[in-house]
């Protein structure tokens, strides 16, 4: 790929379950020392975009619950 080429967009991920498997995968693939360079690059850019995929659901989340809780977010305490 040229370098003024922008990568293909990669999938969404299905869920928060299937991204977060992802980055679990590749972290481990990555700590392995293994990877070639641009295997490294590709494998941090993914892992970026599954990280922010992460986040942005827990905010949604997150924000559903302040709606359920009538506008405050209420700390999580056990019963």
């Amino acid at each position: 790929m040229d370098r003024n080429e922008s990568p293909t967009p990669a999938e969404a991920p299905e869920s928060f379950e299937a991204a977060q498997a992802e980055l679990d995968d590749l972290v481990r693939a990555m700590e392995t020392g293994q990877m070639p360079l641009d295997g490294l690059l590709s494998a941090y850019r993914r892992g970026a975009q599954l990280l922010e995929f992460c986040r942005s659901r827990l905010d949604a989340v997150e924000e559903q619950v302040k709606v359920l809780e009538e506008g405050q977010l209420k700390p999580w305490t056990r019963p």
